[in-house]
């Protein structure tokens, strides 16, 4: 007897079973470039929570379209194959603060990952414990000749770890030794649901031409999400922020 996908059955019964209506709607998002081609789909609970079935039913859903060729799973998770134009989004704000947007000519940038107890005015402002580690973040960069230094040093909460699964996988690999370019992070937070508010508060430093930037950002329900304590020499540079990004839907 041959085998019969959900798909045949779905076309030749003219039935529509929740988990191929879920198929469907999910389809759309990879065509129209809402998930772009190589990205990684939200984890099943989000498109659960998103859709409002279970997750069974999303698993179903995504057979359907692994079955199809439009969805391909290794052990990162699932992402989009289907070809399709990217939708632009407004200008989100790039991680950490203080990142330098463009390439520039003869500057070295360096980021790097550590499991570690963040020092005690980063702790507080996250509402950790004293001497519970966390994962930190720190970025370095300089032109060739040592000017226009930046150093930012971020941790991250224990929300953000639970809520943003893409952080919580550093966890594994936070030696500090490996180069890791969150530039996505805020993306990253969006997508889980998470409304960003950030706090910017910027002090000049005295006797060095630098300013030291603080930032506290927040989500919908005032829960800490990251700290971050960024120092720039600020002979030539000029810093610009952008503030509050809603949720992805």
């Amino acid at each position: 007897m041959a085998r019969t996908t959900p798909h045949h059955h779905a076309q030749t019964t003219g039935e529509q079973p929740l988990y191929w209506r879920i198929a469907t709607r999910l389809l759309g998002e990879l065509r129209d470039g809402t998930v772009p081609p190589g990205e990684r789909l939200p984890a099943e609970r989000r498109l659960a929570e998103r859709y409002g079935v279970s997750r069974e039913t999303v698993r179903q859903a995504l057979e359907v379209l692994r079955h199809e060729g439009l969805v391909a799973t290794d052990r990162r998770g699932s992402h989009a194959t289907l070809s399709g134009r990217r939708v632009e989004r407004p200008t989100s704000l790039a991680f950490p603060l203080g990142i330098r947007r463009d390439a520039e000519p003869h500057t070295a940038d360096r980021a790097t990952v550590t499991w570690e107890t963040p020092p005690p005015e980063h702790a507080e402002a996250l509402s950790l414990a004293p001497h519970l580690p966390t994962l930190m973040h720190r970025y370095v960069s300089a032109a060739a000749d040592g000017r226009g230094l930046r150093r930012a040093v971020t941790s991250f909460s224990a929300v953000a770890l639970a809520e943003v699964e893409e952080l919580a996988r550093y966890r594994d690999r936070a030696d500090g030794t490996a180069a890791a370019q969150l530039r996505r992070a805020y993306d990253w937070m969006r997508r889980s649901g998470l409304t960003l508010h950030h706090r910017d508060a910027i002090t000049p430093l005295p006797d060095a031409p630098s300013v030291r930037v603080t930032r506290l950002v927040h989500d919908q329900y005032h829960r800490p999400l990251e700290y971050t304590d960024l120092v720039v020499d600020a002979q030539q540079d000029a810093l610009v922020y952008e503030f509050t990004l809603p949720a992805a839907v």
